[in-house]
């Protein structure tokens, strides 16, 4: 590993990090609980890793495929370890592609005004 990726492996962490820490901090405050530092780090620690798996799962996923990208198709396989994870997915894919149809494309063509008036 280089220098550059172990810089941005480091940062990256340290943001998970400081994000598990307002994440454990805003829970504590509406459950009435405390994280330690270790559990804090032991989460973020976890997450990181997780995210790592994720990571490589969706990049063999898309290369399998033949494909330089990560496709919906990818997140729905790689999160099928997860059943709670895979439905809810699932479940916002459904709702993504609801909206798409739901909103009218522009045809890129304008209509002339005598079209518009013969059709009124």
């Amino acid at each position: 590993m280089s220098v550059e990726e172990d810089e941005t492996k480091q940062r990256l962490k340290a943001d998970i990090h400081y994000t598990v820490g307002r994440l454990c901090q805003k829970i504590g405050e509406d459950y009435r609980r405390r994280f330690t530092r270790q559990a804090i780090a032991a989460i973020a620690e976890t997450t990181f890793r997780q995210c790592d798996v994720f990571a490589k799962d969706l990049e063999a996923f898309s290369r399998h495929a033949g494909r330089r990208t990560v496709s919906v198709e990818d997140v729905k396989l790689a999160a099928r370890r997860s059943t709670a994870l895979s439905i809810y997915i699932q479940n916002k894919s459904e709702e993504i592609s609801q909206e798409k149809k739901n909103v009218k494309k522009p045809s890129g063509k304008r209509k002339s005004k005598d079209m518009e008036e013969s059709v009124d």
